[in-house]
């Protein structure tokens, strides 16, 4: 028998869910949270540099999120069906993994036009087809055209579900972190857009190194754990990449006696996919579906860089593997008590 998922519940105003982000990427606050003592300071961002010292080492998650929620009219009929579409996988040849609604009106051959930034049917016959169910909650689709000149034209930023409002302008820009380079993400690898030019430098001054990693985040980020026995839980399947010379950072670090700070859990994730049980790391290409929840303790990175997160989520969870879970819920109280800003928009965290 697991841990119940309801131990990792809490109650969190609805008036804490950061709508937008702040008005500079650095301008957020951070719960500095002590691992073994579980004291907390709230303390502007750009004060990480305090934690970390020359020699160590930053590693960061540099996946791109895709342009990719999509809607479109079937046959390209102003009366027809209205899908909504959101890319999940490129399977090449112009053909996609789409989750896509309502599902049951997306029949093998079923053809749609897409439609532009204003909700009309567009006048050049972009679109695709439905080629059939890829599984239980995915289709295959094929565009007409190319799906990155269709994403520039007629996608819109994603946004979690928790965020109240339709994709703007600015989310282009603000829903990337700095690091972004790698498309194929549907939603952001939140941690990370805290980072601004200026904080890289003042890092960068210390003599803090830094090293990119690649997971792709999926739809199943947001998924929450279904079973009350967490152990039950499957989690979903996600793409990374973790190239040689971030697993020689990461040695040369730890070797030398300093420390790695992840960025994200998302980080975290591949770098415990491809550590043995003595932490010792394999680069190279793949899928992960590990699921990390107490009692685990990471092997790889020493301090963990993170937003705030759903309850009962498997993020939450894996925070709880860097402190005990009693610690994290109360500094999530404190958090609360000082309205700090929640989930993907919101404040940090730093467990250290």
């Amino acid at each position: 028998m697991g841990l119940s998922a309801s131990l990792f519940d809490y109650e969190l105003p609805e008036e804490l869910i950061a709508q937008r982000p702040t008005e500079r990427r650095d301008g957020s606050r951070m719960m500095a949270l002590d691992r073994q003592t579980g004291a907390t300071d709230i303390l502007p961002f750009p004060r990480i540099a305090d934690f970390l010292r020359p020699g160590d080492a930053m590693i960061f998650n540099d996946t791109r999120v895709l342009r990719g929620r999509m809607f479109a009219r079937r046959n390209g009929d102003p009366a027809g069906a209205k899908f909504e579409l959101l890319l999940v996988e490129d399977l090449g040849g112009g053909h996609w993994k789409v989750l896509l609604k309502p599902g049951r009106r997306a029949l093998p051959g079923v053809r749609a036009a897409l439609l532009d930034r204003t909700g009309k049917i567009n006048p050049d016959g972009d679109g695709f087809t439905v080629v059939g169910r890829k599984d239980d909650e995915a289709f295959e689709i094929v565009f007409s055209g190319d799906a990155e000149v269709f994403q520039t034209k007629y996608g819109h930023v994603p946004l979690p579900p928790y965020i109240r409002r339709g994709d703007e302008n600015a989310d282009g820009e603000r829903y990337q972190t700095i690091f972004a380079a790698a498309p194929g993400a549907v939603a952001a690898p939140t941690a990370g857009l805290h980072f601004s030019p200026e904080v890289l430098e003042a890092l960068d001054r210390k003599g803090v190194r830094r090293a990119a990693l690649t997971l792709h985040v999926g739809p199943g980020t947001f998924k929450p754990v279904g079973a009350d026995d967490i152990s039950m839980h499957k989690m979903h399947e996600e793409e990374f990449f973790l190239p040689e010379e971030t697993v020689r950072l990461i040695e040369e670090t730890h070797r030398a006696g300093s420390k790695i700070l992840a960025v994200g859990t998302t980080t975290v994730r591949v770098l415990e996919s491809r550590a043995d049980e003595q932490g010792h790391l394999t680069p190279g290409r793949g899928r992960t579906d590990i699921f990390l929840h107490p009692p685990y303790r990471p092997r790889t990175a020493d301090m963990l860089l993170t937003n705030f997160h759903l309850p009962k989520s498997t993020l939450l969870m894996l925070v709880s593997c860097y402190a005990e879970r009693e610690k994290v819920l109360e500094a999530y109280r404190r958090a609360i008590a000082a309205r700090m800003r929640f989930y993907s928009y919101g404040d940090c965290m730093l467990l250290y």
